[in-house]
């Protein structure tokens, strides 16, 4: 029979095994983990209604009738293109700029 001396002396048993069990162990317990991640993240993604709808084919056209209700109402005919300020330009001076424009328009 083997003598225990012997087994301490083995070194596969006294660094090998240790380290397959690590590894071996770690993949299980890194599953784990990573499966509570992307069931949290699950929880967290439920869709809104609105967005649901927009996903569901059966609800999309009273989406687009809701949308259609919304547009008509709009006065198209006096609607104006105002560019906005750039991320450079100062956004207080370029109102005043833009208001004067219209005013002298007006």
């Amino acid at each position: 029979m083997l003598d225990l001396r012997t087994l301490q002396r083995n070194k596969t048993l006294r660094y090998g095994l240790p380290m397959m069990l690590l590894v071996v162990g770690g993949s299980f317990g890194l599953r784990e983990f990573t499966q509570i991640r992307y069931d949290a993240q699950k929880f967290k993604r439920k869709l809104d209604p609105s967005l649901l709808a927009k996903v569901d084919v059966e609800k999309q056209s009273a989406i687009l009738e809701e949308e259609y209700e919304k547009v008509k109402e709009l006065n198209l005919v006096q609607w104006k293109n105002i560019r906005g300020p750039r991320p450079w330009e100062d956004s207080r001076e370029y109102q005043e700029q833009q208001r004067s424009r219209m005013n002298k328009k007006e």
